[in-house]
């Protein structure tokens, strides 16, 4: 039985998958030492390489050319990624959890609009951009929570790796309307009435959506599995790490601001992750009451909610809603949210599915 993670097929007995042999003994050190391997990860790391080197004055440059290259690249694997997954599923089965899912990336969105932006000089597309990113779903923590569930033997179904399409999109789709929106009204006048429609029309039509949608498309109505094995996969990472660069200096020329208001942004990604866990654990048990979706899936459910993509989500976001602060978002999820997640989220939702199931 394999798991689809945003990098392809993972085999459930991967030694990489296995982070936590007790979900029973969390302790504040698990913590820490998962929040040391994200400072580490490289997707953080070549972050902050881009933000050193622009702080030190460099006038290394990347051609937009070539940033516009590596981000279709970059989607458009994510989209294929995600099509396979959906393809290789029971669409009959799924269909119930599939739109639970994508409630839940609409409402984690909405839900940083109604709290984080709100709050003292907090820029609302930074806001947007952070809840797009932790609506958005990690495919590591998803490879993360599925041998737990088998170490602790509860059951779940072996296409529920395969709802993290089904929020990761819709959450990033939601961002950068949301943003489309709040940008065109604020630069409209007051007395201008701001059409909705083609806004959201625009944002789909935008190079980013489109080329996720592309991907998903194509690997539904496909089969690129041998492409994407071949050119895809293998590529993948190496641009990704570049994109981190880039938005690393962006990110330089706005840390002042951000120096302002970082605790806002470290508080919400400590206490979001769970949030959204229990939100996501609650609509998988409203499901298995109604479908006998199995407590296991619930807990996929729960813990992909509680996730926050450093894959799928920044190069979207990068390119959808341009005026958000990479430093804001990315440093939020990835140093603070994922280990959350990991660290306390699976073990907490296993938890609480055991004590449910008896």
């Amino acid at each position: 039985m394999q798991a689809w993670s945003e990098l392809g097929p993972i085999p459930f007995n991967s030694p990489s998958n296995l982070i936590f042999q007790n979900t029973r003994g969390f302790e504040l050190s698990d913590f820490f030492e998962l929040f040391i391997k994200q400072i580490q990860s490289p997707t953080l790391g070549f972050l902050i390489g881009g933000i050193v080197v622009a702080s030190f004055g460099s006038q290394l440059a990347i051609p937009d050319a070539m940033y516009k290259f590596i981000t279709f690249f970059l989607l458009l694997k994510i989209g294929l990624s995600a099509g396979i997954a959906i393809r290789n599923s029971n669409l009959t089965e799924i269909l119930l959890p599939a739109l639970g899912a994508v409630l839940i990336g609409i409402l984690i969105v909405l839900i940083s609009q109604f709290t984080l932006a709100r709050l003292p000089g907090i820029r609302f597309t930074d806001a947007i951009a952070t809840g797009g990113l932790f609506g958005a779903v990690s495919g590591s923590t998803l490879a993360a929570v599925l041998p737990q569930l088998e170490a602790s033997k509860i059951p779940f179904e072996a296409w529920s790796a395969a709802l993290y399409p089904f929020m990761d999109i819709p959450a990033l789709v939601t961002a950068i309307v949301v943003a489309s929106i709040y940008t065109s009204r604020k630069s409209a006048d007051a007395s201008d009435n701001v059409e909705i429609w083609p806004i959201i029309k625009e944002s789909l039509q935008s190079s980013a959506v489109t080329a996720m949608l592309l991907g998903v498309a194509l690997g539904i109505l496909t089969r690129p599995e041998s492409v994407y094995k071949g050119f895809y996969d293998l590529l993948f990472r190496g641009f990704l790490s570049v994109l981190m660069i880039i938005m690393g200096m962006e990110a330089a020329q706005r840390m002042n601001e951000l120096r302002k208001v970082a605790q806002w942004f470290a508080i919400y990604a400590f206490i979001a992750p769970l949030v959204h866990g229990f939100i996501g654990f609650g609509v998988g048990l409203l499901i298995h009451k109604i479908t006998g979706f199995s407590i296991g899936g619930a807990v996929v459910l729960a813990v992909i909610a509680a996730s926050s993509s450093d894959i799928s989500g920044p190069p979207t976001l990068r390119a959808g809603i341009p005026t958000a602060n990479p430093s804001a978002y990315i440093g939020a999820s990835t140093a603070i949210g994922t280990p959350v997640a990991i660290a306390i989220g699976i073990p907490l939702f296993i938890g609480i599915a055991q004590m449910i199931g008896g």
